[in-house]
């Protein structure tokens, strides 16, 4: 499911080798004998809409609602465990060899580009053999004495998952608040520090998203509360230091479930803004942050279909929104007249450019707009009215601004890359035009760019739109249909997915396959309408447009069925399933990570996090028309006795995105259907959930296991 995108370990890892694409291929042995784990079926029944549905594995569901099926689930998940070790043991050394040329592409002591903020440079650094980092400030200078503000190498110790969060510096610089979740389901305690003392304020506040804004005063704190069942972020609190969780008064509480909330403050300083919004209307609220004791007030009130957020300067409010415009566009209006009737536009809506962000400085606007499928950041001096666009010279690529929390800085902190480029931090004047490169993410063990080349092609859909497509791979590829090529995508909830770079991914090129990433409908590439065309009662587009991507790869000999892979993750997985079920014999090998495989009983179950956040995106099964077409692609509902792939699912116990159970019974439900005898190995992280493992290395150790089942696949065992 879940609108928390699940970043693909393909895309974020960190690389080189520079082994020869020409690999000797042996076939690779499975084990013979081994039995798969056969799931015990009980009956449960489902009737809606006059139509009735037995699933058998139902029961799956137990270990989430605390049922007397519990210990059961997870000893099938163990089972399943055991059998995927069996089936892969023959690549074990293969595998930690794997590990160990990824980890070793890694700089273990590293140091982030510091961000200058009210007087101080911040940054994080990481050291040798350590998987997390310590979050340091200096006080004016880079030459200043550190402050470790957060050991978070120390704080982990004994525990298997810990992730640390929101640091946020009090206006005074001597308190910091931040979230800790130890259990994976991103539930967030919000702690306090005294950064001159080291002490931790004894009033820690649970089941929070982690995040936090202060007040001016330097005491007062908001946050957002979550619902402990369902998980939504519900409520909208304020804290006053010295004072119990008990105490903490509600400031807002939003009643539309459908929603999603959240809390910040201001860049300019002054203001404390409420952001309600779901996928078809938003909200905004703000408050004077010098007046924490007073009443938010309403920007203006949401209506249907019109998105719209806000950006406080010294003089206005600027706002983003989709009123009138598909694409957007950027309005503005005076400080004590908010409502839409007072809005005027400052850049116009246009069809072929999606404006998606805005970055507000005293003297600048930098706009963040899709064009042709590609970001561009275009620069507006405030005060002569011109603009400029950045030049970034490759066919496909990823760019978006950094951290610029200076207001009055003319200079613009952006990141760059591309399927070839490390990831690069630069610092653009914005008065000079000139840039300068501060960092750019260092590969061990030698990497050449110009070893790779990435090419931005064009498949034309069964409905005659051009799909792009973003590929790489080793010079030296030949487009004669006996390589390997991994297709990637996700293609939903309007989230692009861009073309960065991956150091772990040059384990796959080196040898021998291409990567590819398709942007299909359901994500945001090509405007707002590429969104719209891939999602609610147009979702079928987005399976369509994979598999014509696909088709398209094969024709131009980039790869054939026999050596085609393809991986996604979370509703990326949504995809995986939908895409075997309409044509199993494409695929040699798939990839479905915490997949969203069950979408009719997860969309008709509101007790299960986040389901009803998710209406806008998916429909709402409990309305006939909205569930018949659900129940038309859901890989769940949709399995039949067919050929399919070869495939590697994987989940996390504690996901509180997709719950375990959807790939589990997804699996029990293959194995009892499917023809033909190809591998289904299925892997459940059982400390673990939605992103994996919380050290900066122990998430490799399941990119080697893929890694290796795709090399298993093609008979490369070296």
């Amino acid at each position: 499911m879940k609108t928390r995108v699940w970043l693909p370990v393909l895309l974020i890892a960190a690389a080189a080798c520079n082994q020869s694409p020409k690999m000797n291929r042996k076939p690779h042995q499975w084990p013979e004998g081994v039995a798969a784990p056969v799931a015990e079926k009980i009956p449960h029944i489902r009737t809606i809409h006059g139509d009735t549905v037995t699933d058998n594995y139902y029961w799956m569901i137990d270990f989430f609602k605390k049922g007397p099926d519990s210990s059961k689930v997870t000893d099938y998940l163990e089972a399943e465990n055991a059998y995927l070790e069996k089936m892969m043991a023959g690549t074990a050394d293969f595998q930690a060899s794997l590990f160990k040329e990824l980890k070793g592409r890694i700089k273990e002591t590293d140091e982030s580009v510091p961000v200058f903020k009210n007087g101080y440079y911040y940054y994080s650094r990481t050291e040798d053999g350590k998987q997390y980092f310590k979050y340091c400030r200096k006080k004016g200078s880079l030459d200043a004495k550190e402050e470790v503000l957060a050991d978070v190498d120390k704080m982990a110790e004994g525990h298997a998952y810990y992730a640390a969060t929101g640091f946020n510096v009090s206006p005074d610089n001597r308190l910091m608040a931040f979230g800790v979740d130890t259990v994976s389901r991103r539930q967030y305690t919000l702690y306090i520090k005294n950064i001159e003392t080291g002490e931790i304020f004894p009033e820690s506040i649970e089941n929070t998203s982690g995040g936090s804004a202060w007040a001016n005063d330097n005491k007062t704190l908001f946050y957002t509360s979550k619902n402990a069942e369902t998980l939504l972020s519900e409520k909208i609190k304020r804290h006053v230091l010295g004072s119990g969780a008990a105490d903490d008064v509600t400031v807002y509480h939003e009643k539309d479930n459908t929603n999603y909330i959240g809390v910040s403050k201001s860049k300019e300083g002054n203001h404390i803004v409420i952001g309600s919004s779901g996928t078809l209307s938003s909200e905004y609220y703000y408050l004077d942050a010098n007046r924490p004791a007073g009443d938010f007030k309403r920007f203006t009130a949401r209506r249907k279909d019109v998105l719209y957020s806000i950006t406080p300067l010294e003089d206005r409010f600027l706002i983003l929104t989709n009123w009138n415009a598909k694409n957007f566009r950027l309005m503005e209006c005076p400080l004590d007249k908010t409502e839409f009737t007072e809005w005027k536009e400052v850049v116009p809506h246009r069809a072929e450019v999606l404006l998606s962000e805005v970055d507000v400085f005293k003297g600048f606007l930098v706009l963040s707009e899709r064009k042709n499928g590609l970001v561009q950041l275009r620069v507006i001096n405030r005060v002569s009215g011109d603009d400029h666009y950045l030049d970034f010279g490759e066919p496909t690529y990823d760019a978006y601004t950094g951290a610029n929390p200076d207001y009055a800085s003319a200079g613009l902190r952006y990141h760059y890359t591309s399927m070839t480029t490390p990831n690069s931090t630069y610092d653009y004047d914005m008065l000079s035009r000139k840039k300068e490169l501060k960092k750019q993410q260092e590969v061990l063990g030698g990497y050449n760019a110009s070893d790779y080349e990435t090419e931005r092609l064009y498949a034309t859909s069964r409905d005659g739109k051009k799909v792009p497509i973003s590929v790489v791979y080793k010079k030296g590829f030949k487009k004669d249909g006996n390589a390997p090529l991994l297709l990637y995508a996700y293609g939903s909830y309007g989230l692009s997915m861009d073309a960065g770079f991956s150091s772990s991914r040059l384990s796959l090129l080196n040898r021998g396959f291409a990567f590819a990433i398709a942007h299909i409908r359901g994500g945001e590439e090509m405007g707002r309408y590429w969104y719209e065309e891939g999602k609610m009662m147009n979702k079928k587009n987005t399976f369509n447009d994979f598999i014509d991507c696909a088709h398209f790869l094969v024709e131009q000999k980039y790869t054939t069925p026999a050596h085609l892979y393809a991986q996604g993750g979370s509703a990326g997985g949504l995809l995986m399933g939908a895409v075997i079920n309409q044509e199993p014999e494409l695929w040699n090998g798939v990839i479905a990570d915490v997949p969203f495989v069950d979408v009719v009983n997860t969309m008709l179950d509101e007790s299960i996090p986040l389901t009803t956040n998710e209406f806008d995106e998916w429909g709402n099964p409990k309305e006939k028309d909205a569930y018949f077409y659900i129940k038309s692609y859901s890989p769940y509902e949709n399995i039949r006795p067919l050929n399919y792939p070869h495939l590697l699912v994987t989940t996390g116990l504690h996901d509180s995105q997709v719950q375990y159970f959807e790939p589990a019974k997804w699996v029990a439900k293959l194995r009892e259907t499917r023809t033909g005898d190809h591998l289904i190995l299925f892997k459940t992280n059982m400390e673990f959930g939605h992103g994996g493992a919380s050290g900066r290395f122990d998430y490799l150790k399941e990119v080697a296991l893929e890694y290796a089942f795709l090399f298993a696949l093609e008979g490369i065992s070296e």
